[in-house]
């Protein structure tokens, strides 16, 4: 009983370290992994009755594939976020942003190439 109370309530070592009675839900904080500031996790019924686990956050490093999970959520019925409608109304003018860039370009060099 001594040994089982001086494991769970020792002084950590990792001043983060979280102490739990339960030795499957220790966590030790670790800075720059707190993944629940930016995701949220949905449960979506559907695919039998089973039902699954999908995160609705931003994915910086594929967007286009970010775009195909929003537009199958919003396929499914699935309530987006406003941040997520905010992204929809983004990339529906991406084209016309990138007009805008090209025009920009070509009339900068256009002045440049005239001075």
């Amino acid at each position: 009983m001594a040994k089982a109370f001086k494991l769970n309530y020792s002084t950590p070592t990792n001043n983060n370290q979280r102490i739990s009675s339960n030795p499957r839900n220790r966590q030790i904080a670790q800075p720059g992994m707190n993944m629940g500031q930016d995701r949220q996790m949905q449960v979506v019924g559907g695919n039998g009755g089973n039902q699954f686990r999908q995160y609705a956050g931003q994915n910086a490093r594929n967007p286009a594939g970010y775009n195909d999970v929003i537009g199958n959520q919003e396929e499914a019925g699935i309530q987006l976020q406003a941040e997520e409608y905010d992204l929809i109304a983004a990339t529906a003018d991406l084209d016309e942003i990138k007009k805008v860039n090209a025009n920009c370009i070509l009339m900068a060099n256009l002045q440049q190439a005239s001075t």
